[in-house]
């Protein structure tokens, strides 16, 4: 692990965590939502985060493993770390009432209901109970993200522009109901904008906990046990998160040539870059 990739590792999580913001943009000027084309780009992201997860991070971390602890401990400490993560994200999640959850999306014209004008504040609240949840949610994904980003700038860059496209349409649920309960376009953007904050503190909070330790001779295990758990991490999110939503939109076959698609572009950049 190179740790003078860390300025890039944390540009790339605040790329993603803000691209919340492209996501209100987008919900402020567009009329309908264009269904075929989100479900393709939440399938692509789930997988570019499945295909990295399970071919290069894990089987990454396994092989640091084996080599401090032999085949077996070694390949057990993966797939516990790796379970680990998926725990880790699932208590997240678990303690999300599923009434405000993002990833349970709407598209725009249902969220755009006339019927709730300006000034409703049961509107306003879940708007912001939304942004409160996203901020939960993009906590993790800012670990991921900078953990992959620090050991790999080229992974850190795919992974990135996944959680980015993930991150749209959780843009689009914050700003939507703000904007149409107070009728202020700004003040819809800088809540959408700063729910995505929370991943740059992840990543953050990341290097002030984790780079003692991949400093003071402890950096094999340290990194292999971090990067297994990312992508139990990526996994659970690509699972639970990106391809449900892509069938919330009724396109299931688009989410699978994304899914597919998505695969297919890591598969091949992998072979570029090795």
């Amino acid at each position: 692990m190179d740790i003078s990739n860390v300025s890039t590792a944390l540009l790339l999580t605040v790329f993603a965590g803000l691209s919340t913001g492209i996501g209100s943009t987008i919900a402020f000027w567009a009329r309908r939502t264009n269904t075929k084309l989100l479900t393709l780009s939440l399938g692509f992201s789930a997988g570019v985060m499945i295909y990295i997860s399970f071919v290069e991070i894990f089987a990454e971390a396994k092989e640091s493993f084996i080599e401090s602890f032999g085949r077996f401990n070694g390949t057990l400490f993966t797939i516990l770390a790796f379970f680990g993560g998926i725990l880790f994200i699932a208590l997240i999640d678990k303690f999300i009432p599923s009434f405000e959850n993002p990833h349970e999306m709407k598209p725009l014209e249902d969220m755009k209901d006339p019927k709730k004008g300006k000034g409703n504040l049961k509107l306003f609240r879940m708007g912001m109970l939304t942004a409160v949840v996203v901020a939960i949610h993009n906590f993790p994904e800012g670990i991921a993200t900078f953990m992959t980003a620090l050991n790999d700038p080229a992974l850190g860059v795919a992974i990135a522009v996944a959680v980015a496209i993930h991150n749209i349409p959780e843009g689009i649920a914050v700003s939507v109901p703000i904007y149409y309960a107070t009728g202020n376009r700004k003040k819809a953007f800088c809540y959408s904008f700063l729910s995505g904050i929370a991943e740059p503190v992840g990543a953050v909070l990341a290097y002030l906990l984790l780079m003692p330790f991949l400093t003071a001779g402890n950096s094999v295990v340290i990194f292999a046990s971090t990067m297994a758990a990312v992508a139990g991490i990526m996994v659970f999110i690509s699972l639970d998160e990106l391809l449900p939503s892509a069938e919330e939109y009724g396109e299931h076959h688009w989410g699978i040539y994304g899914l597919i698609g998505g695969m297919a572009v890591m598969a091949v950049s992998l072979l570029a870059l090795g």
